[in-house]
């Protein structure tokens, strides 16, 4: 811990401890920001460390996928990201940002509270869906700095990565995206998609279809508006990565193996992914770097790891084969004499 958070506290989840970091004013104009810090358990020394990122319409509350991380040796922590989950503070539009790379402060500075929290661990970064796609651009930016070693990161997990747009073809034009620009500069706050009825959450959530509690006013079940401003910096962001980017690391890339469509009937999109199309996953993972595994998991939903029992279970085994290889390529480094 340094001087410029305040310590750890308890945390919404039971066995787990947060911490506020502060980020001063909104460049969006909203006010000033916070993240939140979620840590499983006490903390302490480690030698290897995951830093997860949410989705939109999401937060950290998957204490499944923190203990299986924790039992392959690693200190898990999670981010809220400014203006979601536990971070969004009042009059805040909840997940608003025009800029990908304001999240590089509050990651930056969870790196370095992850780093002093267990005395240097080697440290996997992990995202799902739009943060899967902030996080791979996250850690372009510090390859491209020279910053992944000294930041100790050393593996990228991504869970059904936002890589492309959703919908027609049309929506991916080069004057659809001139428009989109230009609209965000007068209008950034109009919503171009409202919250569906039902859908997707109503898989999830132990009260509907699903088997997993949450925070609803944090995760609702049809999702919170997306607005102009906020799809402008995804579509920004997405063009970076189509032209190539190296996150410099070994990444694992996880998705399911089709896609279904959203419907208000939580039986109908048990399996598949409700949320992305699965081709483009496919079509632009290369694009993430040179070292990628990509694996479709059979009949998994949008968040793999919040998949029905089977898809489930083959999400974690592929999830633990990856970690196998990637313990041991880290050991390997360590332990291999420099010049």
């Amino acid at each position: 811990m340094t001087s410029r958070e305040p310590a750890w506290v308890p945390d919404v989840l039971p066995g787990f401890w947060q911490q506020t970091i502060t980020l001063g004013p909104d460049p969006d104009g909203e006010g000033d920001l916070v993240a939140t810090l979620v840590r499983r358990g006490d903390g302490g020394p480690a030698e290897h460390a995951v830093l997860a990122l949410h989705g939109y319409t999401d937060y950290f509350f998957h204490t499944e996928l923190a203990d299986r991380f924790a039992q392959r040796g690693f200190a898990f922590y999670a981010i809220d990201l400014h203006k979601c989950g536990r971070s969004r503070l009042e009059g805040q539009t909840p997940h608003f940002t025009t800029d990908l790379t304001n999240y590089d402060t509050e990651l930056v500075r969870a790196l370095e509270i992850v780093a002093a929290d267990t005395g240097g661990a080697r440290i996997c970064l992990s995202g799902h869906s739009a943060g899967g796609l902030i996080v791979t651009l996250f850690a372009d930016r510090l390859r491209q700095r020279g910053e992944l070693t000294t930041r100790n990161v050393g593996g990228l997990i991504l869970n059904s990565p936002f890589l492309d747009l959703h919908g027609p073809a049309i929506l991916r034009t080069a004057p659809t995206s001139a428009a989109l620009i230009a609209l965000a500069r007068v209008r950034k706050l109009s919503v171009v998609r409202r919250p569906t009825e039902g859908g997707y959450g109503t898989s999830l959530h132990r009260d509907y279809g699903g088997e997993f509690d949450y925070n609803l006013e944090w995760k609702p079940l049809g999702g919170f508006p997306i607005t102009i401003g906020w799809i402008n910096a995804i579509r920004r962001g997405q063009a970076r990565l189509h032209r190539g980017l190296d996150v410099g690391v070994p990444n694992l890339i996880l998705r399911s193996d089709h896609s279904v469509a959203e419907t208000p009937d939580p039986a109908a999109i048990q399996r598949g992914d409700a949320v992305l199309d699965v081709g483009q996953i496919a079509r632009w993972a290369g694009c993430v770097g040179n070292r990628s595994t990509i694996v479709p998991i059979v009949d998994a939903k949008h968040d793999v790891f919040l998949s029905l029992a089977e898809p489930r279970a083959a999400a974690y085994r592929e999830l633990n084969q990856w970690l196998d290889s990637y313990l041991s390529s880290q050991t390997q480094s360590s332990t291999t004499p420099s010049g």
